[in-house]
């Protein structure tokens, strides 16, 4: 078992309390385990599946008549493709800096009644200039949610359970693809020119408004952070403080220090030269524009549907296997490799056949590790809170600008072979794999250090960390090896 997930300064009660004290892997903890993954994974999931469609049907609006509706160019397209990733980029951090201060139960829903609302503004769209503002301030406001359940989820769960349930909810991704081209044809198809509205008009129109009513139904099921959340007993609410204690990870609205986000930017800066080197490499980009490279290869909607599945069974296995294992950087190697394997061929062969099976397994390993790279990140910089929250976002927003550049590398004019396109996927992959081997030599020469702080004796854990029971904890150190 690596460092990184190693158990220390569990949470304990007072010589001669009668409570059972926390035991890891016990019955208790698993019953906590189930019925917080009922609780959280399926909304979640259902709320990624509405902002991957809002953001993605910008495509399918422009194959149901878009394009000839505002006389739109190859360049206004990507422009419009672009300026949202823009705003994406720019606002994750920001965002996730008012989440640490908020109850996540209002925020995130709020996030996604205001991008469903921006979404039915496309509706109204007359010029590629009005549709390309829209689009920048869409990717302003979903910007926040993906580092914001991120943060979320690191929030409650421990180290060696994070990428499990991040990759679930990663597979709404995956899924959104399939889905949101059977929905854009169902509405485009059978409601163009009624009332005298395109039908690419009703797919903004419907899909914005479907978002926005799911983001009434999530205020009232997504949690809260532990500390604030109702549904949770006293007990626990103590087991799950317990829980991220015994990984060293910080608490949210409820620790005795609170760093201040001036603060975080300050240590993450100093430490990105020093101790933190790694956090560098994690900037790697390892989400690439995996809808153009489909593209390349194929048009033909049930094959692209079948790649997305595949791309499922990707996303749940091998973080798992990372779970399960209690390691994550030689998973990241090893399918960036392979990933980059399967790119090698696509490049060498022309044989459809053999590119349309390389092309699944590719794309698989590209979207298995998004999530493996995000909880890496959360593992070695688990504490405190406000650091963690920045760090996430930060890595997050870096992934996402290899979509700013990703559209313009499968022009038109080097088709039907795509060298250039698939050469750079092929680069980006082995950068991917060597810097994941790179990061755990410069990890484990230059750990992650935080100094936990001292919690006296005679405080009530309401204070400490939102429940009834008194739990003396000592200062202790964190150091994050692989």
């Amino acid at each position: 078992m690596h460092e990184e997930f190693a158990m220390d300064a569990i949470p304990r009660y007072p010589a001669g309390d009668s409570v059972a004290p926390y035991e890891p892997g016990g019955a208790e903890e698993k019953a906590f385990i189930r019925k917080l993954d009922r609780r959280m994974i399926p909304i979640i999931w259902f709320m990624y599946v509405m902002s991957y469609l809002d953001r993605a049907n910008i495509g399918n609006a422009k194959t149901g008549g878009m394009e000839t509706d505002l006389k739109l160019t190859s360049t206004h397209y990507s422009v419009a493709l672009l300026v949202f990733f823009v705003g994406y980029v720019l606002g994750e951090v920001p965002s996730n800096m008012i989440l640490v201060r908020v109850k996540p139960s209002l925020y995130l829903p709020i996030l996604m009644f205001t991008w469903g609302g921006i979404s039915m503004c496309l509706a109204a769209c007359h010029s590629y200039i009005t549709l390309s503002i829209v689009r920048f301030f869409l990717g302003v406001v979903e910007a926040g949610f993906a580092p914001g359940i991120l943060f979320l989820l690191s929030s409650w769960y421990r180290k060696n359970e994070l990428a499990t349930r991040f990759a679930l909810y990663y597979t709404a991704s995956a899924f959104s693809g399939a889905l949101g081209g059977l929905l854009a044809g169902a509405i485009t198809g059978n409601l163009n020119g009624k009332g005298g509205i395109a039908g690419w008009r009703y797919l903004f129109l419907i899909e914005g408004a479907a978002t926005i009513m799911s983001s009434i139904g999530a205020f009232w099921l997504l949690p809260n952070f532990p500390a604030t959340t109702p549904w949770l007993t006293e007990r626990e609410k103590w087991l799950c403080a317990a829980r991220l204690q015994a990984d060293g990870v910080g608490a949210t609205q409820g620790d005795a220090e609170v760093l201040g986000h001036g603060k975080a930017f300050k240590t993450l800066a100093k430490n990105m030269g020093y101790k933190g080197t790694m956090a560098q490499y994690m900037t790697i980009p390892v989400s690439l524009e995996t809808k153009s490279v489909i593209v390349a290869v194929t048009t033909d909607t049930t094959k692209i549907q079948k790649i997305y599945m595949v791309a499922v069974v990707g996303i749940v296995v091998i973080p798992m296997s990372s779970d399960r294992l209690k390691e994550r950087p030689f998973h990241i190697a090893i399918t960036m490799a392979m990933g980059a394997a399967c790119f090698a061929v696509l490049i060498a062969t022309q044989n459809h056949k053999v590119q349309y099976v390389f092309l699944c397994f590719g794309v698989a390993f590209i979207y298995a590790n998004a999530p493996l790279v995000l909880v890496w990140t959360s593992n070695i910089i688990s504490y405190p809170a406000e650091k963690r929250a920045i760090t996430q976002a930060f890595v997050n927003a870096m992934g996402n600008s290899a979509s700013i550049y990703g559209s313009f590398l499968w022009p038109a004019k080097t088709g039907p072979k795509y060298t250039m396109g698939f050469s750079v996927t092929l680069a980006m992959l082995a950068a991917c794999s060597m810097g994941a081997l790179g990061m755990r030599y410069l990890n484990n020469k230059y750990p992650y250090h935080y100094d936990l702080p001292a919690r006296r004796q005679d405080v009530e854990m309401p204070e400490e960390m939102g429940t009834g029971a008194n739990t003396p904890i000592e200062k202790s150190e964190i150091i994050h090896r692989e």
